[in-house]
């Protein structure tokens, strides 16, 4: 349908898991979007996720309100099975919001990708403007219109290919899953092997985040023994390390690229 540039951007969400609720949200919360309809095979997530944006929802796809857009937020190997179960009207715009799924995965028709580069969970707020969008679509009149759905809702909007959205994700996954692995790995073995809490830890990593985010590249903050070279505490780590799930292979191999990577030649 055409947008009418003096009325909302009309949308639907699909979608009942961590992204769906914070798209949701960040929807609702935008002067120039209405949100319509929040649309999810599990019924209690889809009532959870309407009462918080206050919203209609649905588990039948036969009963889908007709909107501008469309943003299927489901898991990765979900996106194209929901497409192809989604009745809209042609000239309305289905999107997903995959980091590493292509776009054609959505069918036929006028499609494309609003991806926010974040970590969400259910029940935690985060700010949606501040959230980066990447857009792509299926033609330039299409992406100029996803574009525009993503200026109301973030103050950070960029265009990425399918491949280059690919390399944005890997990125992301680096710097918050694995990290975050890490901040688990530290919290079971102070907890477990000293019995003190994960609080210890807080100031530590609080301090961590913040030095990186404010330097011009966290490899000038890095610190530890692995920067200094000092390969015997680096040994005497790897000793004190549990086998199970690979940990002191995981601690050589981090030991060994921050060496690497921090050497001043």
């Amino acid at each position: 349908m055409i947008m009418n540039k003096n009325q909302p951007i009309s949308v639907v969400v699909v979608g009942s898991g961590n992204v769906a609720e914070a798209v949701a949200r960040g929807v609702a919360e935008s002067w120039a979007l209405e949100l319509k309809q929040v649309v999810a095979r599990n019924a209690e997530r889809a009532a959870a996720i309407a009462a918080l944006t206050n919203t209609e929802f649905t588990t039948d796809f036969a009963d889908v309100e007709p909107a501008d857009f469309y943003i299927i937020a489901v898991s990765d190997r979900a996106v194209e099975e929901v497409a192809s179960h989604l009745n809209r009207p042609k000239d309305s715009i289905v999107v997903h919001t995959a980091g590493s799924v292509e776009m054609d995965a959505l069918g036929e028709g006028l499609r494309g990708v609003l991806y926010p580069f974040q970590t969400f969970t259910v029940g935690r707020r985060v700010e949606f403007t501040d959230v980066p969008l990447f857009v792509e679509g299926c033609s330039p009149e299409v992406t100029e219109r996803i574009e525009m759905l993503a200026q109301a809702l973030s103050s950070r909007v960029y265009h990425a290919s399918s491949s280059r959205r690919r390399e944005i994700h890997l990125s992301g996954v680096l710097a918050c899953n694995f990290v975050n692995a890490l901040y688990a790995m530290a919290a079971d073995h102070i907890i477990n092997r000293e019995g003190l809490p994960f609080d210890v830890l807080r100031p530590l990593i609080m301090e961590t985040a913040c030095k990186a985010v404010e330097s011009q590249h966290p490899r000038n903050v890095q610190t530890g023994p692995a920067v200094r070279g000092d390969r015997s505490v680096a040994e005497r780590h790897e000793a004190m390390l549990d086998a199970e799930h690979n940990k002191p292979e995981i601690y050589k191999l981090l030991t060994d690229y921050i060496w690497q990577t921090s050497k001043k030649i």
